[in-house]
This record gives structure tokens, sequence and C-alpha cells, in this order.
């Protein structure tokens, strides 16, 4: 069945899946790809003050003309004004009187959790919000968090892929236990930023056996382990294949399990992709040159040259 929604702690529900604003898109305008991901059947939009594109997801949402309860929208506070100034102006950048789920984004951005957290908490009883959240954080800042706060929050959004699922499993149990809902982003991973890699391997069986590509695999994966997806991609096929995996059959345990053993060796040569290395490779080189450049003039002088 296509995906469904979740549950939240407060009451509210979730869609499964949504549609991310972040990564490449941050400081674009995203009307058109938002306008497509809605019109693919996505109806979880997730963007952030850091991304400054809230404008643009604001006016994709003016532009699909359905109804406030059609969609779910996820904003962001991300440290660079005050929590309450942050929502006040994510509202009017998106055209909006409340949205749906508000995270801190990063706790790096916090300076004080308590008095932070009740400012989100005011955000959700003032009814700018309809669900709080966070964003990015480990095990043992959610004690804390939940220690003090008088809301719980409903969600936290992480990175989450198979090559670093074994170092979140006790994230993931807490979760559980209180009640917190994961959404996991960048969980293509181990394909965008690491091919080659062991968990290659163990999704081509239950892909030939589903009839599904790799990524959809990843994320029937991420699906099995009861938590949201929030994945992105400019392209109209990649929005109904990522769209289509809440059609697919089931992984087995068998099949969750290889790829959680895969996950759990690593890449298969390094933490660094062949992009990266590349990137690194050049700029490595760009700086020799300059600096034998810089000899040459004479301006500098490098000893065991000389």
């Amino acid at each position: 069945m296509p995906f469904g929604t979740v549950q939240l702690n407060d009451g509210n529900k979730m869609p499964a899946i949504a549609f991310g604003t972040g990564s490449k898109w941050k400081g674009q305008d995203v009307t058109d790809y938002v306008s497509e991901a809605i019109e693919a059947g996505f109806s979880h939009i997730d963007t952030a003050q850091f991304y400054r594109n809230e404008d643009s997801v604001g006016a994709a949402i003016r532009q699909a003309g359905l109804s406030r309860s059609e969609l779910f929208v996820t904003t962001k506070w991300s440290g660079l004004t005050s929590i309450r100034s942050a929502i006040e102006a994510s509202l009017d950048k998106l055209d909006l009187k409340q949205v749906d789920l508000y995270l801190i984004h990063n706790p790096t951005f916090v300076k004080d959790l308590e008095k932070d957290w009740k400012e989100f908490e005011r955000i959700k009883e003032d009814g700018l919000s309809k669900s709080i959240g966070v964003s990015n954080f480990d095990v043992e800042l959610l004690r804390s968090l939940v220690r003090t706060a008088d809301i719980k929050p409903a969600v936290n959004q992480i990175l989450l892929h198979p090559y670093n699922y074994a170092e979140n499993k006790e994230l993931l149990e807490f979760c559980a236990g209180q009640g917190i809902v994961v959404e996991a982003y960048s969980s293509l991973t181990p394909i965008t930023r690491h091919p080659g890699g062991p968990v290659d391997k163990a999704l081509q069986d239950p892909a030939k056996r589903l009839g599904a590509s790799p990524v959809q695999i990843l994320l029937s994966w991420v699906k099995a382990k009861g938590v949201v997806i929030v994945t992105t991609s400019s392209t109209r096929e990649h929005m109904e294949k990522y769209l289509a995996v809440g059609d697919l059959p089931d992984l087995t345990d068998e099949e969750i399990a290889a790829i959680d053993r895969a996950g759990a060796e690593g890449p298969s040569s390094s933490r660094w992709s062949t992009t990266e290395k590349l990137c690194i490779f050049l700029f490595c080189f760009q700086l020799i040159c300059f600096l034998l450049l810089l000899y040459t003039c004479g301006w500098i002088h490098i000893p065991f040259l000389e």
C-alpha cells in the first residue's frame, strides 16, 4: 500500500515520507521542484530557516491550490535569530498561520536546552506549530531534554543509513521507548557517497526479488526500521520511484539483517567517496603548484628545495 502516516506522541499524524529542500537546494528557488513533488504525490514538505528557501516553498504550496489539511509542512529553527523571531519569519515566508512540525535544527544552536525548549513549548501552545521536535540529537541530549520537558519532542530527525545504523541503534531504541518518531535524511549515502561498498551487494538480491532498484531497496530498509524517510530529487521520475517504495512488498528479516551486516562492515575502502578523494587531490595539487610559483618568484623559501 502507498506510504501512510505515523502517529506522533502528541496525537497528531505525520506522512511517512517527506520531500526535503535542504542539501543542494540551500539558497535556491525550489518552487518548481516542490510543485513537482506535490504533483507526484508528496504531501510532506521539509524545509528550514538555514535553507533560505522557505519563501519559494511557500510559493509552491500556494500554487498547488490544496487545502491546508492536505499538506504537512516542517521547518526548523537554525539559530540565525531568536526562536520566536524565527518561527514568525518562517510563517511569513511560507505564507502560513501554522506549520505542522517545528524542529530545533541542530543542538549546536542551543545555548540553554531547558530554556530553549520552553520556548518551543510556547510555540506549540500558541498554535504556531502543531508539533515540536528536534534534529541531530544524540541519546544523552534527548535524555536531558525528556527529563525537563513538559512536552516531549514528537520527532528526532537524524542522519541514518546502513553504514551508521549500528552507532544509532541505542538512539533508535531510546526514541521508540519514549514514543519519539525518528526521521532519516541522507539515507541513500551508501549509493551516492560510497558506491562499491559492502551494502551494494546486500541490496542486489532483494532488488532482483522485488523488481526494484537499489535506491528503492535502501528506502525500504529505512521503512523497515520504522523510520520516516526524508529524501529529495530534481526529477519527476525519481520522485515517483521514491513514492513507489510504499507499494513494494516488505523486505524479509533475512534481507534486512544482510543489509545491517553489510553496513557494519563500512564502506569498502575508506570514508571518502571517489569524488571527495578527487577533490582533495586537486586541492593539494593546486596548493603545491601555488607554493612552487611563490618559490620561483622568490617570495617564499622552501629549505629542502634550496
